[in-house]
């Protein structure tokens, strides 16, 4: 599918459908005033939005009555696409804030070209190219037109984006491509782990920004029976979780397993007795608890997880017969998941499966854990990749855009997918600055799930201010630690490596993005560097990082913008919506939750 422009005068209309649209908007992106406001009409200046696309050949033209703009239409078969405005007013100079948004597969077409080469016009539509009519009145002096270059995109594609030398040819690729979406209002998930209680009550969760909770976690034990990961405490706890939730109508799943609780699923799935023994044990917690479902986190069958798991060849078919059988136990009304890796699961090889069509029949739905692809490192990487939008990692498994297209090739329908975000990064000793662009095997991806909790406020002040209006500080793990180890995003916050600013129109140290219209709705990243640290965006993944040379870290991380990006990502593609992980790494405004909500399209 090629790229699409339209170069309109301000106030210029084409004969547009209302049922046509651009990111929610009635028109296409050069009607100022829907787009960005009209703070840009201000004293007669006329404005121009030139799209920014991405493709091999870019000119800035004048007159604006020629309007011969030129620019190399390419094809591209994954979306969202991300697009930067730009401004213009009749001095030559930027007036207002660049703005970038988001256009999906649907808001495509192809760009179309009057014979005399004075008026570009598209109607971004699911249906046809409408031309209108709009040539530009006369104007004093040259009008420029900017078209950024790709490098200088903070993603050129918030999918895959091509490079020259790997643009397909024709639009009929079915790499990636995206299903419509669904019918049905996609679901807002989030984890809730029993370590969370002392700082992070069940009550606490505002219930209403959210359709289901996951308690996190039941383990299984050698004899089958539910244990608890953190105490005593837990089944009071999981009761007020309940109970909180129900009273807001809202629902609650047990979540079994996890990280460092996978250890007896291989025999407890092994054989009909064993298999009966752990559903038995399931159906009582669910009835004892007023559950709605069960999700189960196994890590990972026929595959190695923690250290001591246990892993059999036949885990994965020993596994889809457990399911069944949970599935004719549990009440018709409960639902099942499961938490899964970016990659179907491991056939007897311990390759991934090319058709897991009978999972789906069992399993309401399967949340992709699309988080820890690279942990603390001296050369970090992303944490959760959107997608290889650099078309350069050795291993391009491990993201949101691969998660979906792998899933879905193997008989996944789209509709039961969740795509699971995190709202914790990683901190690495490092003077890097750009984040690695090769990802883990997917035999090893996950290793560096750890128990998280919230962290501890540790500052460390060091000579030499990057920020001069805060002492430059070291970000500090659970433990303390300023080497390596996970960090919740409202503790980047708390300990001020994160500073509120939410008008900043970019990251005036790197331009960084910091704004973009999703599904019609603007999201911020909200947050900027502070205390030394500088904000920059990682291209090729789609996710901001931290970088203080004077505290010698870098810290991989997701955002209100990132979390956005994704969670539009899941709405296009067809998904049934996000899970977090977990709920209280967010912060007391709820931030990460809005931008996700934002780009599902919710209020």
């Amino acid at each position: 599918m090629k790229m699409a422009l339209t170069l309109l005068r301000d106030g210029s209309k084409p004969n547009v459908a209302p049922s046509m649209s651009i990111i929610g908007t009635q028109y296409l992106p050069m009607d100022v005033t829907s787009m960005i406001g009209s703070d840009l009409n201000n004293n007669g200046l006329i404005d121009r939005l030139a799209p920014c696309v991405y493709g091999t050949e870019f000119a800035a033209v004048s007159p604006v009555t020629a309007a011969m703009l030129r620019l190399t239409s390419v094809t591209v078969s994954v979306f969202p696409l991300l697009v930067r405005c730009v401004p213009w007013d009749a001095h030559g100079g930027v007036h207002g804030r660049r703005y970038d948004f988001a256009i999906t597969e649907t808001l495509m077409s192809t760009l179309v070209e009057t014979s005399t080469m004075t008026t570009y016009t598209t109607v971004f539509s699911t249906e046809s190219v409408v031309t209108a009519s709009s040539t530009p009145s006369s104007a004093s002096g040259a009008l420029p037109i900017l078209i950024v270059p790709p490098a200088l995109l903070p993603s050129a594609v918030i999918g895959l984006a091509p490079s020259p030398s790997s643009v397909p040819t024709s639009a009929s690729s079915t790499a990636n491509q995206l299903t419509p979406s669904p019918t049905t209002q996609p679901l807002v998930m989030a984890y809730y782990p029993d370590w969370a209680a002392p700082a992070f009550p069940p009550e606490k969760i505002d219930f209403g920004r959210f359709d289901w909770i996951d308690f996190a976690f039941a383990v299984p034990d050698q004899k089958y029976n539910l244990t608890w990961d953190g105490s005593d405490d837990d089944p009071s706890l999981l009761t007020r979780l309940v109970s909180a939730a129900h009273n807001s109508g809202k629902k609650v799943k047990l979540s079994v397993g996890g990280w460092s609780g996978s250890k007896y699923f291989s025999t407890a799935v092994s054989n009909q007795n064993n298999r009966q023994t752990l559903v038995n044990n399931l159906l009582a917690a669910y009835q004892q608890f007023n559950l709605d479902g069960i999700d189960i986190d196994w890590e990972y069958p026929g595959q190695d997880g923690a250290d001591g798991n246990i892993v059999n060849p036949n885990d994965t078919a020993n596994f889809l017969l457990f399911l069944q059988l949970l599935r004719t136990t549990l009440p018709p009304t409960s639902k099942i998941s499961a938490a899964v890796q970016t990659v179907p699961f491991a056939d007897t090889q311990g390759n991934p499966m090319t058709d897991v069509s009978d999972f789906a029949k069992v399993l309401d739905w399967v949340l992709l854990m699309n988080y820890d692809s690279w942990g603390s490192s001296a050369t970090p990487g992303p944490n959760a990749p959107l997608s290889d939008g650099c078309h350069n990692s050795t291993q391009g498994s491990a993201n949101a855009a691969a998660a979906l297209n792998a899933w879905t090739s193997a008989g996944f329908p789209a509709s039961q997918l969740v795509l699971g975000v995190p709202s914790y990064g990683y901190i690495s000793r490092s003077n890097a600055t750009v984040l690695r662009t090769r990802s883990q095997s997917w035999h090893s991806l996950h290793r560096n799930r750890l128990r998280r909790s919230l962290l501890g406020l540790t500052e460390a002040v060091v000579s030499g201010l990057e920020t001069a209006a805060s002492p430059a500080i070291q970000a500090t793990n659970e433990d303390g630690g300023t080497n390596n180890g996970q960090i919740q995003f409202r503790d980047l916050v708390s300990q001020g490596v994160l500073q509120y600013a939410p008008e900043d129109a970019n990251n005036t140290a790197t331009g960084a993005p910091t704004s973009m219209l999703v599904n019609g709705r603007e999201i911020d990243s909200l947050y900027d560097g502070w205390s030394g640290f500088s904000r920059y965006w990682d291209n090729c993944s789609s996710t901001p990082f931290l970088r203080s040379p004077h505290a010698d870290q870098v810290v991989t991380y997701d955002d209100p913008l990132s979390l956005g990006l994704k969670a539009a990502f899941a709405a296009q593609s067809g998904m049934l919506g996000v899970n977090m992980f977990d709920v209280h790494g967010d912060t007391d405004q709820w931030d990460l939750t809005d931008a996700l909500r934002k780009g599902l399209g919710l209020g």
